[in-house]
C-alpha cells in the first residue's frame, strides 16, 4: 500500500437462506415483503450458530407458516453490491397455514408464469433454478437487479 491508504481486514460477506417451497401441483410459494412491496421466495440472514438447513426451515416458517422438509441446495447467488451471499434450497410443504407476519403483506403460491411475471429478475431466476429436476447447483452473481454473466 502506498500513499496513504488505510489496510484493515477484508470486508466481510453475509449469508441468506432461501426456500423454494414447491407444492405437489407445481406452484411455488412466495412473499410479498412488507419493507418494499417486492415478490420473493421466503428467505433471510442466517444466524450464527444455526445450521444451514434449520435457518432455512426457520425463515420459511416465520414468514409463511408454512413447515417445510429441505430437499436439496438449487443455487448460490452472490450480490456483489452488497456482499450478501444467498444459499438457496428446494424445500417440500409438511405443514401449517399460511399466514401473513411482520415481514410479509402476502403469501401466495404462484406458478412458474407468475413467478416470473411478479418477481424482479434476481429472484425470479433462483425460483426457476430450483425448478429444474436433476440440475446442479447454479452459481450466479448479480449486482442487486440484474444477474451478471448470463
Amino acid at each position: 500500500m502506498t500513499g496513504g491508504e488505510e489496510t484493515g481486514p477484508p470486508p466481510l460477506h453475509s449469508v441468506s437462506v432461501a426456500g423454494v417451497v414447491v407444492r405437489e401441483d407445481g406452484r411455488v410459494l412466495a412473499i410479498r415483503r412488507a419493507d418494499n412491496g417486492a415478490w420473493e421466495p421466503p428467505g433471510g440472514v442466517l444466524e450464527l450458530s444455526e445450521a444451514v438447513e434449520d435457518g432455512v426451515r426457520r425463515e420459511v416458517f416465520e414468514e409463511t407458516g408454512i413447515k417445510v422438509g429441505v430437499e436439496r441446495l438449487t443455487g448460490v447467488y452472490k450480490n456483489v453490491t452488497r456482499g450478501i451471499v444467498a444459499l438457496v434450497f428446494r424445500c417440500r410443504p409438511e405443514g401449517g397455514t399460511a399466514r401473513l407476519s411482520d415481514e410479509s403483506t402476502a403469501v401466495d403460491w404462484l406458478t412458474p408464469a407468475e413467478v416470473s411475471d411478479r418477481m424482479a429478475e434476481v429472484y425470479a431466476v433462483r425460483v426457476l433454478d430450483a425448478l429444474r429436476d436433476g440440475a446442479a447447483p447454479s452459481i450466479r452473481d448479480h449486482d442487486g437487479r440484474r444477474v451478471l454473466g448470463r
